[in-house]
């Protein structure tokens, strides 16, 4: 059931402040029949609408949401626009080797512009501004991981990491920092919302509230009636959780965020973090952040744990805990802000494959096309998502699909209890990876043992 309109506006920070009033479209009035049906109203969905249709403006194309578009986590992540890929380079290469490898940075490297010139195509508004990602090392563990990153980074050269050392950062205890320039801050509700209603301006329809209980190939079966397509992509990421032929493909885990009051002008300058640039540091449990357009902290990262047979439920976006967490890490990293209030607390499922190898599929003969498992890095992910699906089912020969990712097939999830055992073992594993380097001042034993099964 569709939640009230005053509800969307609770789900984020970014819900609250997009120049949108969350009212929701009308849902499927009965069997219908399209050339593309797409199941989900997020930014995979919608950027496979939007490439279908730069290849073929006549396309008759559907789009079922359960909630609204943008409701899930293409609506409440951290707002970095990236070039990351949940498997390293290094990973990439010894899957698939390092000519695939350096395709796909390259594609990734390229998505973040890409991201940008469409929204501004689209006359999207979306506080786009690339000004990279500066990643603190804050200890000397964290140091060295930086120069091995940006080492790394040298080797293959495509990516163009930098070392900064301690008088270009101003994160508490920093002793330098990684710089990524491929990396732009946005507004990520606007993006989402903003791509809808251009797309419905194209002759896409939309429907919301609009539950999907299974597709196959030729339909999908909604409990308002049957959508009737040659093709049809999945595009759930996280929630695909929900059915049960995706249950095992993919693991909802829960990323939590926090914003701050906005911020005086004094305090950013001691800060030292610019307009357009995100953070992080070098900790094994995620942290991500950026400084907003009106110049708030939107901070986040991991902790929340899996909840078995991979429910998804409202309660669980909010964690008190993890939220103090938050602002206490926050805090630890720059005292300047003091007792700096928090607005908004949010949270949401993002999907996680068995492998963290997020891909893209299709397959001619039955029709169906799919792509996922971003591990949080989806924001721009989802746009090369959308151009390989729209490049795939028009017969399009181009370099995008024949990147690594196309028709990569994850493992599935083990059954419970193995699944849910696992999975917030591997939490526990990064705290104490975390713990492990504070008191031994090496590298964590136990986060080497993680690396291979995170995509390291």
């Amino acid at each position: 059931m569709v939640a009230a309109v005053a509800d969307y506006r609770g789900l984020s920070f970014w819900h609250d402040t997009v120049a949108d009033d969350l009212s929701p479209r009308a849902a499927l009035p009965g069997d219908r029949d399209a050339d593309v049906a797409i199941v989900g109203g997020g930014l995979t969905g919608l950027w496979t609408a939007w490439y279908l249709l730069d290849r073929d403006p006549a396309l008759r194309i559907v789009v079922l949401e359960k909630d609204i578009a943008g409701f899930g986590a293409s609506g409440r992540n951290g707002g970095w626009c990236s070039a990351l890929f949940p498997r390293s380079t290094a990973s990439l290469e010894r899957a698939h080797g390092r000519d695939a490898a350096l395709a796909l940075r390259r594609a990734m490297i390229g998505t973040v512009d890409e991201v940008g010139r469409a929204a501004d195509a689209a006359g999207l508004d979306i506080h786009y501004r690339k000004g990279g990602t500066v990643a603190f090392a804050r200890s000397e563990v964290q140091l060295r991981s930086a120069r091995a990153d940006v080492a790394d980074a040298e080797r293959y050269g495509v990516d163009e990491l930098e070392l900064w050392g301690a008088e270009r950062v101003r994160a508490a205890g920093a002793l330098g920092a990684s710089f990524d320039p491929a990396c732009a801050r946005i507004h990520p509700a606007r993006l989402v919302r903003g791509l809808a209603r251009a797309l419905e301006s194209r002759g896409v329809l939309i429907y919301e509230g609009t539950e999907v209980l299974s597709f196959e190939s030729g339909r999908v079966r909604t409990a308002l009636g049957e959508v009737r397509a040659p093709i049809v992509v999945s595009a759930l990421e996280g929630y695909g959780a929900a059915l049960p032929q995706l249950r095992r493909r993919i693991l909802p885990l829960y990323s939590l965020m926090i914003a701050t009051e906005p911020l005086p002008a004094e305090v950013w300058d001691e800060i030292g973090l610019e307009h357009g640039q995100t953070f992080t540091d070098y900790r094994h449990l995620l942290i991500y952040g950026q400084r907003t357009a009106d110049d708030r902290f939107a901070f986040g990262g991991r902790g929340a744990r899996y909840h078995w047979g991979s429910a998804i439920r409202p309660e669980y976006d909010r964690v008190p805990a993890v939220f103090d967490h938050l602002r206490r890490t926050l805090g630890e990293l720059f005292p300047v802000i003091g007792d700096a209030a928090v607005t908004h607390r949010w949270g949401g499922p993002l999907g996680v494959p068995r492998d963290w190898h997020a891909s893209v599929s299709f397959d001619p003969r039955s029709g169906l096309a799919s792509a996922g498992g971003y591990v949080g890095d989806g924001l721009s992910t989802t746009n090369l998502a959308g151009r390989t699906i729209a490049d795939l089912v028009t017969g399009t020969d181009s370099d995008l699909v024949r990147l690594p990712w196309v028709n990569h097939r994850s493992p599935d999830w083990e059954p419970e209890p193995l699944r849910f055992v696992g999975s917030n073992a591997g939490l526990l594993a990064m705290s104490a990876a975390d713990l492990e380097e504070r008191v031994t001042g090496r590298a964590s034993l136990a986060a080497r043992v993680m690396g291979p099964l995170v995509g390291h």
